[in-house]
């Protein structure tokens, strides 16, 4: 077989190339086909790290990046901060016990006017510094500034005006308005100011650095307000729309010193640990009822729907 196949190659060789392709048709000539060897690749199988070298193998691992001279970017744990505003109420002011409702001529009123006029010297200190950033400061005009802001703030709140809100109070202040107010109806309004406001402390903590200034301002303010919250199928679950209440609160304004473009905004609400419980809230739940045949009626069957007791929740 050989032989015959050396000379048909020796004669295609002295022949053209126009006549080379008709000799292959005519001799049906195929070429061999590369021969191809399946490789049996090696075996992989997963090894569990030993005990205890979870935590060496990351560090090996560095070691050899650093020893193969390959620069790692250092990683910095932090967590970003919000400078616009602080993270609570510094210093809080303490409100005495029967505000509103003492005398100043009685002993305990006295006692709490000697009190107050003590703790003034850390107030009028922080006066001078907010005056010497905010020129227009006053604390007669101030107060009255606060509550038109409280009531800007809790109109928008009811209207779930989000823009006007986050300019109306600070970052710290607006989770604390809006949480649990979802699917539900707000009906807010002021009444009147039984008494003037007026700022009962004043302080400028800072932040970060010692030149980073905020201002911080407590307002009392003594006024009538009604309150209804309805949930998301129009049932009352607290206040009434009707009867207003007398509402005595201590007020933080904080306002930015540093920035030259910074506003006083309401930061948060001082509850004294003598003020009364809160109302307690009506839910809406489900009772479920007695399962029912086909052929039965609910009017034929005995059922006595017991009435949810009231229960104190706070938001």
């Amino acid at each position: 077989m050989a032989a015959p196949m050396r000379r048909t190659l020796q004669l295609l060789h002295r022949v053209p190339c126009s006549s080379l392709t008709n000799a292959e048709a005519s001799l049906d000539l195929r070429h061999p086909v590369p021969l191809s060897i399946p490789v049996r690749t090696k075996k992989r199988y997963f090894i569990p790290p030993a005990v205890g070298m979870k935590n060496k193998m990351a560090e090996n691992i560095e070691a050899k990046i650093r020893a193969a001279g390959v620069v790692v970017k250092q990683e910095y744990m932090e967590r970003p901060i919000n400078i616009s505003c602080t993270a609570g109420v510094y210093d809080a002011y303490i409100p005495p016990e029967g505000d509103a409702r003492l005398s100043t001529l009685s002993k305990e009123g006295l006692k709490q006017r000697t009190e107050q006029i003590r703790q003034s010297a850390a107030s009028q200190l922080a006066i001078r510094k907010i005056k010497g950033h905010d020129s227009l400061f006053k604390t007669k005009e101030f107060a009255e500034q606060a509550q038109e802001i409280f009531i800007e703030a809790h109109n928008a709140l009811t209207q779930f005006n989000k823009a006007k809100l986050h300019s109306l109070v600070t970052e710290r202040c607006y989770p604390e308005m809006t949480r649990g107010n979802r699917y539900k109806t707000i009906h807010w309004r002021f009444v009147e100011s039984l008494e003037p406001p007026k700022v009962v402390q004043a302080r400028c903590p800072d932040m970060v650095s010692k030149d980073n200034l905020y201002g911080q301002v407590t307002v009392r303010m003594h006024s009538k307000q009604t309150l209804a919250i309805y949930d998301r199928f129009g049932r009352l679950m607290l206040g009434c729309e009707e009867h207003p209440k007398d509402v005595l609160e201590y007020l933080v304004l904080e306002r930015h010193l540093v920035n030259p473009y910074g506003c006083w905004r309401l930061h948060g609400k001082i509850v004294p640990s003598w003020a009364p419980a809160k109302d307690p809230v009506i839910k809406t739940v489900m009772i479920p009822g007695p399962k029912l045949r086909p052929e039965d009626e609910l009017d034929s069957v005995n059922l006595q729907v017991p009435k949810p007791a009231a229960v104190q929740w706070y938001k």
